[in-house]
């Protein structure tokens, strides 16, 4: 009996775990850290999303918008190389080196191993980028397992996956790309109300890598992160031993970094800021009016999960509308800003697949119906986008780069006569070819009477053609052009002794000066002797 009187003695130890516990999960830094990036997501999945994504990289053979190489790839080659072009961005330090740093770092790896083959130059940097798109996939399954339940995370992970813009966009060096990649991995260990999970220094910091890669990044965290600051306990040791510590070595790492290969002091966000938001002079590339995030920009990139989005939302418990209260600041505070596009509202696409794939999970009955129907409704935008609309400004660098093969290379001038960085430079061509094309930048001066190159080029290309190369030595030796602008400057072609080499297939949808063909153009031999 006394024995069994003295059973309970282990208790106190008990109690003691408990209460050790709940204090860790109060530390702000450390807060559930045992559980702060969810519950960890089988190695089948990992290997699942590595080859889904992979493949998602081989099948995306267009071109998006010109920032994808511009920003990032052209950029990286100069770095490594030390030939290539900055645009005007970089001029007026409006851009950081961080995110090209990782794809310069590939271009060194690969140039160290031997390994320069022009293909490997293209396609490794994009595959680094769909692998960390397949480990941000996992991450939000592994997120939504942790706030409910495996059921529930594989219906986002198939959202995720089935998306036809995440699927067009994940794998292309794009800031926003990142940037998105970098919300996910944040939000892995970001405290949701009501659940003991997250990491405020991990999160912070990932946060602030997105905001020094790409600094309107701040505009989806704002309320996440004023929603934390709100439900903390411990307010001043939130301030002083993470957001303060994790600015200043971001910051300080970024200005290092820019210190080096700009050779100067810059806060290049500040500047980005500043162009972007306070200027907007962003509206000298287009403007849209102020709803077109809630009419066109949302609805177009969700496509068919817009209906499973808005369910979603009816039916998710409260303490997630942070997540929808994030979607909406976003798009309300980009609808300020005259400049639109699609890509801007990435980063907001995997908060709507949390709320689509809660709704899937409730269907019940309709479940393998509404499965089916996403499948197949993002089957063929996804794989349309993905291979078919807008590839002619990739395809034609492959001709581009036979001519680095030549043997009067030097003799070999490429002039590349369409709207302003319409194709990628040497980043998919890696010799050093003399190349030119249209310039675009906008006026920073303030002049009103302000008209860049390619206004002025295509206002009277024929007039423009004949004034700038005057004199056969100044002519190119290849010109790229669309087939909208043939016609226009045949008689320029044909005094010069151009001939037609090459058409190449670029859209089904022409509109302005885009054709739905490339034409290459080279000047016959004997006219480059005479």
């Amino acid at each position: 009996m006394p024995r069994r009187s003295e059973a309970p003695a282990p208790m106190p130890e008990a109690v003691r775990l408990r209460k050790r516990c709940s204090v860790l999960y109060s530390n702000p830094g450390g807060a559930a850290a045992q559980r702060g990036a969810g519950v960890a997501a089988p190695a089948p999945l990992l290997a699942l999303s590595v080859a889904l994504r992979a493949l998602n990289c081989v099948l995306v053979r267009t071109s998006f918008v010109p920032d994808e190489y511009w920003q990032s790839l052209e950029v990286a080659h100069r770095m490594i190389f030390n030939y290539g072009y900055l645009t005007w961005e970089w001029a007026n330090s409006l851009r950081g080196y961080t995110y090209p740093l990782i794809f310069a770092s590939i271009y060194k790896a690969l140039q160290l191993l031997g390994k320069d083959d022009v293909q490997l130059l293209i396609w490794v940097p994009r595959l680094a980028q769909a692998v960390l798109a397949a480990f941000a996939d996992v991450k939000l399954y592994s997120l939504v397992q942790h706030l409910e339940n495996a059921e529930t995370a594989k219906c986002v992970f198939f959202c995720q996956l089935c998306s036809w813009f995440t699927w067009y966009s994940c794998t292309r060096t794009l800031t926003n790309t990142m940037e998105t990649i970098l919300t996910i991995f944040a939000l892995s260990y970001y405290p949701i109300k009501g659940s003991k999970m997250g990491n405020s220094c991990k999160y912070l910091a990932l946060v602030a890598l997105a905001i020094v890669i790409r600094p309107t990044a701040v505009i989806p965290w704002m309320p996440l992160v004023f929603s934390h600051f709100l439900q903390e306990q411990r307010k001043g040791d939130l301030i002083l031993k993470n957001c303060i510590p994790v600015g200043l070595v971001t910051v300080g790492t970024s200005l290092i970094i820019d210190r080096v290969f700009f050779g100067e002091w810059v806060l290049v966000q500040l500047n980005f800021l500043k162009f972007n938001v306070l200027q907007n002079l962003g509206t000298f590339y287009g403007s849209h009016p102020w709803h077109w995030y809630f009419t066109q920009g949302l609805p177009v990139i969700l496509g068919a999960h817009l209906p499973f989005f808005i369910h979603g939302c009816v039916l998710a418990p409260k303490r997630y509308r942070i997540f929808l209260t994030a979607v909406i600041w976003t798009l309300v505070v980009y609808s300020t800003l005259s400049h639109k596009e699609f890509r801007f509202i990435y980063p907001v696409l995997p908060f709507c697949m949390f709320f689509c794939g809660y709704s899937l999970k409730h269907l019940k009955a309709w479940k393998k119906s509404a499965v089916s129907f996403l499948l197949l409704s993002n089957l063929l935008p996804a794989l349309y986008t993905g291979l078919i609309h807008q590839r002619g400004t990739l395809d034609v660098m492959s001709h581009i780069q036979q001519l680095c093969h030549n043997s009067d290379q030097s003799q070999t001038f490429v002039f590349i006569m369409m709207p302003c960085h319409s194709t990628p430079l040497y980043s998919h061509v890696h010799c050093p070819l003399k190349m030119r094309f249209l310039q675009c930048p906008p006026d920073l001066t303030g002049n009103e009477n302000y008209t860049d190159e390619a206004d002025v080029f295509y206002s009277n290309p024929l007039g423009w053609l004949n004034k700038e190369f005057y004199n056969d030595t100044l002519l190119p030796s290849h010109l790229i052009l669309f087939n909208v602008l043939e016609q226009e400057i045949s008689p320029f072609l044909a005094l010069r002794g151009y001939e037609k080499t090459a058409t190449v297939f670029h859209t089904h949808v022409p509109q302005g000066r885009v054709g739905s063909h490339i034409f290459v153009y080279r000047r016959k031999t004997e006219m480059n002797h005479t």
